[in-house]
C-alpha cells in the first residue's frame, strides 16, 4: 500500500511541540526534548520521518547501531551530520569526535539559531547500553547547549521499560522531555487501509497487530485468507521475519526468555503448563524468564477481577502480531523456507476459529476502555475478566472501580466472536449464572455481549464489530 495512514495525534503533538520551540522559550531556552517509545516495528522511525517531511525544517536523523564500542556510533554521528541539512552541515566534514560530549557539542554548533530544527536520535537504548554515561552527557549538554536554540530533539527507542525509565527521578534526564508512546496502527486504521468491514478488520488486526510493515504487502479489499494464503509461503514476507527481527533485537541472548515466550505463544497460560511446554524449565529458571518478559511489556501477567483476591495468574503475550507468529508461523519457519508453506497455512485454518475466540479477548477489552457514553457504564475504571484454577466459571468481561481488588462490579460480559452464531438467549442464560458465581456481582450488575454477529438476546446490551471499530 502507499501513503501515510493514520498517527493523527502523534503528528499534532509533535507539530505543537515544534511551535513552541519557535516562539521560544522562558529564560530563551527554547528547545524541546522528546522521550518517543513503542514496540519494534510499529512505525516510530517512519512517524519522524514523515513529520520532518510535513514540518518541511532543517533537521538530523542519526540511527545508533548495536556495536560494542561508541566509536562507530561517533563516525555514523557525524556522517549522519555532514549528510543533513543542517544550516552549519559543513562543521561535520572531517571531523571524528572521540566522545558523546565533543559529538554534541559540535551538533549545537551545526544547530539554526533563528529557525526551529528537529534532530532524531533513534533506537537510544543503543547509545546508553554502548555507553553508560551518554545519559549524563546528553542531559548536560541539552541543559548547556541544545536547549539555548529551537530544536526539538526525538529521542526513540523500542525497549519500552528503559524508554520509560530515563524520565524518572534520579536518572539525568528526569523531566527534561515529554513522554510519547506509539502504538500500532488502530483497527480502525487497519479497516481504512485494507478497505474492510469492522469484523474482517479485527480479523486482519490480529493478523498483523496493526504493524505498517504488514499492513503494506496486504492487498487492498483482500480477506484474512486471501493474504495468507498469498504469503505464508513467501520466507522474506515481513508477515514471516519480522518476528523474528523483533525477539532476536529484544532478547539477543536470554535464550530463557524466548523459551517461555514461545510456550505462552503456544497458549499455555499458567505457570505449572508454561513449564512443562518449555521443556520441564526449572520453577527459579522461569520466574526469571516471566519477570524479564513482564518488565519489558512484552507479556501481560493478570489475575482474575473481583472484589475478592486471588493467586491464579495468567500469562499473554502482549503484541496481537506476536501472538499470531508465535502460535503459527515461528515454530514452523523451517517447513516453510523447504516451500511448504501449505503445511502451515492449513494447520491456521484448523485452529483458526478457537485462537481467534481467544485472541480477540485482549483486544476487546481493550476497545472497551476506549469507549465514551458507549455500553461501558460510566463509572468503570478497569476491564478485566474472571476464572478460578478450574474455569468454572471462566467469565470473558469483568467491570470495576479498580483493580487488582474490586469494591464494586459496575458489569458483567460475554464475547461471541464466531460466524454465523448470533448471542442468543441460551448465552444469555449462561452468562447470569456466571454473573451469579462472581464476587461482587449480583442481579442488579448490568449485562454485556460482544459478538460478532450481533445478539438476538433480551436483557442484554449487545455490541458489535461496528460499535467496537467505532471506539477507535
Amino acid at each position: 500500500m502507499d501513503g501515510f495512514v493514520g498517527r493523527d495525534r502523534e503528528l499534532e503533538l509533535l507539530g505543537r511541540m515544534l511551535t513552541r520551540t519557535a516562539e521560544g522559550g522562558r529564560a530563551g531556552r527554547p528547545g524541546r526534548a522528546v522521550l518517543m517509545r513503542g514496540r519494534r516495528r510499529v512505525g516510530k522511525s517512519r512517524l519522524a520521518e514523515e513529520f520532518i517531511e510535513r514540518s518541511g525544517v532543517p533537521s538530523l536523523f542519526f540511527t545508533a547501531s548495536a556495536q560494542p564500542t561508541v566509536d562507530l556510533d561517533l563516525e555514523l554521528f557525524a556522517a549522519a551530520g555532514a549528510a543533513s541539512d543542517l544550516p552549519g552541515a559543513a562543521l561535520f566534514d572531517g571531523q571524528a569526535p572521540q566522545t558523546w560530549d565533543a559529538a554534541l557539542r559540535l551538533l549545537a554548533t551545526a544547530l539554526p539559531e533563528d529557525r526551529p530544527s528537529v534532530v532524531v536520535l533513534d533506537e537510544m537504548p543503543y547509545l546508553i547500553a554502548t555507553d553508560p554515561g551518554f545519559e549524563g552527557t546528553l542531559q548536560k549538554l541539552f541543559d548547556r547547549e541544545l536547549s539555548r536554540r529551537p530544536v526539538l530533539l526525538l529521542c526513540i527507542g523500542s525497549d519500552l521499560a528503559m524508554m520509560e525509565a530515563l524520565n524518572d527521578y534520579g536518572r539525568p534526564f528526569h523531566q527534561r522531555a515529554t513522554e510519547m508512546v506509539v502504538p500500532a496502527l488502530s483497527p480502525a486504521d487497519v479497516a481504512t487501509m485494507l478497505d474492510l468491514p469492522a469484523a474482517e478488520a479485527f480479523d486482519a488486526y490480529l493478523v498483523s497487530g496493526g504493524l505498517p510493515l504488514v499492513l503494506d504487502e496486504w492487498p487492498r479489499g483482500s480477506s484474512v485468507w486471501d493474504y495468507l494464503g498469498e504469503i505464508v509461503g513467501d520466507p522474506t514476507s515481513a508477515l514471516l521475519v519480522s518476528g523474528e527481527r523483533s525477539l532476536a533485537a529484544e532478547f539477543p541472548s536470554e535464550a530463557n526468555a524466548r523459551r517461555v515466550l514461545g510456550a505462552i505463544g503456544s497458549g499455555e497460560r499458567t505457570f505449572t503448563l508454561i513449564a512443562r511446554a518449555a521443556g520441564d524449565m526449572p520453577a527459579a529458571s522461569l520466574a526469571r524468564g516471566l519477570q524479564l518478559l513482564t518488565s519489558k511489556r512484552s507479556v501481560d501477567a493478570a489475575t482474575p477481577l473481583s472484589t475478592q483476591p486471588s493467586k491464579e495468574t495468567r500469562y499473554t503475550v502482549v503484541d496481537p502480531y506476536l501472538r499470531f507468529w508465535l502460535a503459527f508461523l515461528g515454530p514452523y519457519l523451517p517447513e516453510i523456507e523447504r516451500g511448504r508453506g501449505d503445511l502451515t497455512l492449513a494447520r491456521i485454518r484448523k485452529s483458526w476459529t478457537s485462537w481467534r475466540g481467544r485472541a480477540i479477548e485482549p483486544v476487546i477489552r481493550e476497545t472497551l476502555r476506549r469507549t465514551v457514553g458507549g455500553p461501558v457504564p460510566d463509572d468503570t475504571a478497569v476491564i478485566g475478566g474472571f476464572w478460578t484454577r478450574s474455569n468454572d466459571p471462566e467469565i470473558d468481561l469483568v467491570g470495576a472501580d479498580r483493580q487488582p481488588i474490586a469494591k464494586r462490579i459496575t458489569f458483567v460480559g460475554s464475547i461471541k466472536w464466531l460466524e454465523n452464531r448470533p448471542f442468543d438467549e441460551h448465552d444469555l442464560a449462561r452468562l447470569v449464572v456466571h454473573r451469579s458465581q462472581l464476587p461482587g456481582a449480583d442481579d442488579s450488575t448490568p449485562l454485556l455481549a460482544v459478538a460478532r454477529c450481533g445478539g438476538t438476546a433480551s436483557s442484554v446490551t449487545v455490541v458489535t464489530p461496528d460499535d467496537l471499530l467505532a471506539a477507535w
